[in-house]
């Protein structure tokens, strides 16, 4: 199993929102709900640029993306156990023997902050963010490069994704995907789409998964 991270582990979208409107702020940049819209699943560079244009220097974009995602660092640290995704402790939990990874565009600071703070890092074998690939999703390589560090088959990776970059980047490395409904209410290419963990629907489905093995 390889697990996308912002709204796969933790129902983080509405703060990323929040973080991002009042960052920009600092630059005069009033934030619309088109470009709130237009910022999932994609890697903090491309965001950057979307939001301030293209002429901006490498290290401006790293260094406004790393000042906008410690501003969303201090607005989850005391939030982190209700933002968590329903079901998704017992999840890892019951699914613990199945090899898993984070497959995620997100920074690594906030990677290491969510699995650490949550305590849910054990969970793990692999953990694959957006600056240890080329190509962010909607690029296969993030999901290809999980698989490989989990010694798995592509075909034999289930994602669960929340995005339509991370669907079409698991779909394109030959993975199938289950989508949460937790940033758009459908996903298309997806097996099915579930609210949460909690899903009898997700874990009928495993379970047939486990028997034709």
């Amino acid at each position: 199993m390889i697990f996308d991270m912002d709204g796969v582990l933790i129902n983080s979208n509405p703060l990323h929102r929040e973080a991002w409107t009042v960052f920009n702020r600092r630059f005069g940049v009033e934030t619309t709900e088109e470009m709130l819209h237009s910022m999932y699943g994609k890697r903090n560079d491309r965001i950057v640029r979307d939001f301030f244009g293209e002429t901006l220097r490498a290290d401006e974009v790293a260094a406004r993306g790393a000042a906008k995602e410690e501003l969303y660092r201090k607005m989850i640290a005391g939030r982190l156990e209700e933002i968590l995704v329903p079901g998704l402790r017992d999840f890892l939990k019951r699914y613990e023997s199945i090899p898993k990874a984070v497959a995620t565009n997100a920074e690594p600071a906030n990677v290491d902050f969510l699995l650490d703070r949550a305590g849910i890092r054990r969970y793990f074998q692999a953990v694959v963010d957006g600056h240890q690939v080329t190509h962010p999703k909607p690029h296969p390589e993030i999901y290809l490069r999980a698989a490989e560090q989990l010694g798995a088959a592509p075909e034999d990776c289930i994602v669960l994704e929340d995005s339509y970059s991370g669907v079409e980047a698991a779909r394109a490395a030959g993975m199938r995907v289950i989508g949460l409904r937790t940033t758009h209410d459908n996903l298309p290419g997806t097996v099915f789409d579930v609210d949460n963990f909690v899903s009898g629907e997700l874990a009928e489905w495993l379970a047939a998964q486990e028997r034709a093995i």
